[in-house]
């Protein structure tokens, strides 16, 4: 049975389209220089990454995986937390970046948008820019999240409340607190306590 050509002509035909559409740039805007990746490939296990202890009651470890500082990522962030049963994220919202929250173990309640909603280990919980959320560790093991931010930034405001692992931890008074949201606002709108 001979073979037939059209599986090189589509392939082709997508090359010359996705060539093209690069040339012309996206949605009208003007086309964009190729750029090569400066990062840095990373495999990292479970407890690996940037470790750190926060600076506030009742925070488990939190570690930042993936950023510019990590892997040299311009545009990712990705960190892993634990809460504790009962500890809570706080109302918030992040103004120029969608997060993805990927639930690895234990249980709680998210409040999304206008959704509240139970989940447990395997849910994945989306969250688009500029929408309202928070989420409590209702379980009685540690629930341990891995997030996404689709744009750099809130990774500092972490940094910010936290001491790399091993360092000693000075607590933050409430004016440090307050001065830190104002810092990261342009990224990070925290509802008023």
């Amino acid at each position: 049975m001979p073979r037939s050509n059209t599986g090189i002509g589509v392939a082709v035909l997508l090359v010359l389209t996705t060539s093209c559409r690069q040339a012309e740039g996206r949605h009208g805007e003007p086309p964009q220089e190729a750029t090569t990746s400066s990062g840095t490939p990373l495999v990292l296990a479970i407890d690996q990454g940037e470790r750190r202890t926060w600076r506030t009651p009742g925070g488990g470890p939190l570690i930042l995986k993936v950023d510019s500082r990590n892997g040299g990522s311009p545009d990712l962030v990705m960190g892993y937390e634990d809460l504790a049963p009962g500890e809570a994220i706080p109302p918030h919202r992040h103004l120029v970046a969608d997060e993805i929250i990927f639930v690895h173990r234990g249980s709680g309640v998210v409040e999304v948008g206008d959704r509240t909603e139970p989940f447990e280990a395997g849910a994945t919980i989306y969250i688009p820019k500029d929408v309202r959320v928070t989420l409590r560790n209702t379980g009685t093991e540690p629930l341990s999240i891995a997030f996404f931010f689709s744009k750099p930034g809130f990774e500092e405001f972490l940094r910010d409340m936290s001491v790399p692992e091993g360092q000693p931890v000075a607590p933050l008074t409430p004016e440090d607190i307050g001065a830190i949201m104002t810092r990261h606002q342009w990224h990070t709108a925290f509802e008023a306590r």
